[in-house]
């Protein structure tokens, strides 16, 4: 399915007759003009991306979008989003519809070498479970031997899921969709006996199965799926901006500054280290051709990597997910961002 999806977005630039680096010259002139950044995310998984019955969209991988739009134009509300699915939201970035495709997205070698697009960092370290009903006893995935498993078309988990049940010599039998809701429904109608996806995934959906209770994640991890914020290739300039409005986030947990603490940190403190991201000394904000408070507007705006973590999908969200590989590397996780230098 990866490479049908390669082929379709190759496919669709030649029609349009443009190259990938033709089509976005100088993004960071186009979002200042427009007035806003245009974001592509799911077309609806909570804790992720997903909109309330205003329109107002919200989750871990929107928090990326209104990061750049704060570092970019001061303001994180200015953002347009797109809702895609997964077959949609390559051919989306490419043709130039969307400037950041931020949608649970997993890095992987082909999508970043043969799509002309550049993964800009990991917001979300995960791997690919199962999800199926309590009452049919199961406790592990290898007593999933001829099951009917709903999976969504487009995506990595269907590769996943044949590369897991051949190298056990198991059998299935796949049901696929094109969007996550149209899989929760598939698994809760009974079209199929489990369903499998990120384990992020499985947990917000769970979250809104019309009983919750009564089905279980089972406790195999059957993959890598590092997910991140996705630009195209030839446009360094706002390749830069999103990766470092991105690194923006986890360097101010990891020095401790808050949306809650930000001002008074600028107003006082000594430590170099914060002086730098938040803009009172160097000249960072130059580099990427913003302004000095680029950084400071992120943290003020949508807070740190580790408040939107806990605010959108952590024990303070109805997700409740644990940081674990989420957590800070000082902390035994793999958040890092490079120093502020």
């Amino acid at each position: 399915m990866r490479s049908k999806i390669a082929k379709i977005s190759i496919a669709a630039i030649a029609v349009l007759g443009l190259s990938a680096s033709a089509l976005q010259a100088d993004t960071l002139s186009d979002v200042q003009k427009n007035g806003f950044v245009k974001c592509g995310v799911n077309t609806g998984l909570p804790g992720f991306s997903s909109a309330d019955a205003s329109g107002h969209w919200s989750g871990i991988d929107v928090d990326v979008c209104r990061a750049v739009a704060a570092a970019v134009l001061g303001d994180a509300s200015k953002v347009k989003y797109t809702p895609l699915t997964a077959k949609e939201r390559f051919t989306a970035l490419q043709s130039g519809e969307i400037d950041i495709l931020s949608r649970n997205t997993t890095w992987t070698q082909t999508r970043d070498s043969s799509l002309g697009l550049n993964f800009a960092g990991v917001n979300f370290y995960d791997g690919q479970a199962f999800m199926i009903h309590k009452s049919l006893g199961v406790k592990s995935a290898l007593d999933l031997n001829g099951a009917a498993v709903c999976v969504q078309a487009g995506t990595t988990t269907e590769l996943n899921l044949a590369s897991y049940f051949a190298s056990h010599g198991m059998k299935y039998k796949s049901v696929s969709y094109d969007t996550t809701a149209q899989v929760r429904n598939g698994y809760e109608s009974g079209r199929c006996d489990v369903m499998t996806s990120d384990s992020s995934q499985l947990h917000a959906l769970q979250t809104t199965l019309k009983d919750p209770s009564g089905s279980i994640i089972l406790p195999q991890i059957i993959s890598k799926e590092p997910l991140g914020p996705v630009v195209r290739q030839g446009d360094d300039v706002w390749f830069n901006i999103v990766k470092w409005s991105y690194n923006a986030m986890v360097a101010a947990e990891e020095r401790g500054i808050t949306s809650k603490n930000v001002d008074q940190l600028k107003a006082t403190t000594k430590d170099p280290a914060i002086k730098r991201i938040l803009g009172t000394e160097g000249r960072l904000g130059e580099n990427l051709h913003l302004k000095k408070d680029w950084a400071y507007n992120i943290i003020k705006q949508v807070g740190n990597y580790g408040e939107s973590f806990e605010r959108n999908v952590g024990m303070g969200s109805p997700l409740k997910i644990e940081r674990g590989l989420n957590a800070q590397w000082k902390d035994g996780g793999l958040q890092y961002s490079p120093p502020f230098k």
